[in-house]
């Protein structure tokens, strides 16, 4: 039976891009020597559920739509997910290669550094998290195999190691010390390098627990109706630790801005709290409380675009800087409204060019 369509999913998709363009503009925020350290925290830290919970909605939304004591599809799903995840992927990298050879006048790549540029996501800065959806999909019979096995105790498990494994990954001085010892042209160099940009590992426990609350989507929803106060208490205590855990590095450990972001993030043990927190929260604001009709439509504008958006938005950022923006507190704010106004305009009229055609042929 087809399960109903989950309009839930395209609001959190919408309001998580609004995070990410807050993550991009406030690193361009931190070039400020003097930052403010509340707009900081407010770009910086409280977005940064942003990242991690759009592979929890990926996940949300593969598994709620599998049967699982059906026989995977293996084949047919990555020709679909390619086609909506890696053609765009491979599209815009060439784009962006393309722009900023001609903008930055920088030098035509080589193929091999193209394959590399590729790889690893590099073509843009929020590129890379794309390269990390697609190594879920081509591993998806090993997630299915875990979630038809799961059990309390083995997510439980799951989350701590996932918890050790990012903190190993973020902060250990051996890993630190292993990579600065290895030659800079060195495969291996690049590849630990670049290790944020394509180990699913660091996002496996966001991932499977979208997937197994799909699978029991039901009594997720019945669950949240019911502990409604529950919820929003815990995604208070979880921000409220997180951004202590950044004050707390900028005023007692004495870490500039910069740094302190750089160790708040969310792979950071509090960032990990933050983000599932924050994941269940938005489904249990978006299911069960009663929203304004107009802020619904709001948020289905913002889910539909999200991914124009996502795409387009460093070259918004890029063009409204030409002018000279002084990165203030204030500008900072305006550069902000203005990127997403603008590439939400794009992605608005890009959408109905695209329907030009098909109008035409009916």
């Amino acid at each position: 039976m087809k399960k109903p369509y989950l309009a839930s999913i395209e609001y959190i998709r919408g309001v998580s891009m609004l995070g990410v363009v807050a993550i991009h503009i406030g690193a361009l925020y931190l070039t400020n020597p003097t930052p403010n350290f509340k707009l900081v925290a407010l770009l910086e830290i409280a977005s940064r559920f942003s990242v991690p919970i759009f592979f929890f909605i990926s996940a949300f939304g593969l598994f709620y739509k599998i049967d699982l004591a059906e026989p995977f599809e293996y084949g047919k799903f990555l020709r679909r997910r390619f086609k909506a995840v890696l053609l765009p992927y491979l599209l815009w990298s060439a784009l962006y290669v393309a722009h900023d050879t001609i903008f930055y006048g920088y030098g035509m790549p080589t193929l091999s550094y193209v394959a590399e540029i590729l790889f690893f996501g590099l073509a843009k800065y929020q590129l890379y998290f794309l390269v990390i959806l697609i190594w879920f999909y081509l591993l998806m019979p090993l997630w299915i195999f875990l979630v038809r096995r799961m059990t309390p105790a083995r997510l439980a498990l799951i989350f701590f190691a996932q918890v050790a494994f990012n903190y190993f990954s973020s902060y250990s001085v051996e890993l630190f010390q292993l990579v600065q010892t290895l030659p800079p042209d060195s495969l291996l160099r690049k590849f630990l390098v670049w290790r944020l940009n394509y180990w699913v590992a660091h996002y496996v426990f966001i991932f499977l627990l979208g997937g197994i609350l799909a699978v029991h989507s039901e009594k997720f929803f019945a669950w949240l109706a019911s502990n409604k106060k529950i919820i929003s208490a815990t995604l208070a205590v979880t921000l409220t630790i997180h951004l202590g855990y950044f004050y707390f590095l900028v005023y007692v450990k004495n870490f500039s801005a910069l740094a302190a972001v750089n160790t708040a993030h969310q792979l950071s043990p509090t960032g990990i709290l933050y983000t599932v927190a924050a994941s269940i929260f938005l489904f249990m604001l978006f299911e069960c409380v009663e929203l304004n009709e107009k802020i619904r439509a709001g948020l289905s504008v913002l889910g539909k675009n999200s991914f124009f958006v996502y795409l387009f938005h460093p070259l918004a950022i890029t063009y409204l800087l030409l002018p000279g923006f002084i990165l203030n507190a204030q500008n900072t704010l305006i550069l902000y409204a203005l990127t997403v106004a603008i590439s939400l305009a794009v992605s608005v009229c890009w959408t109905k060019i695209k329907a030009v055609p098909q109008y035409l042929w009916r």
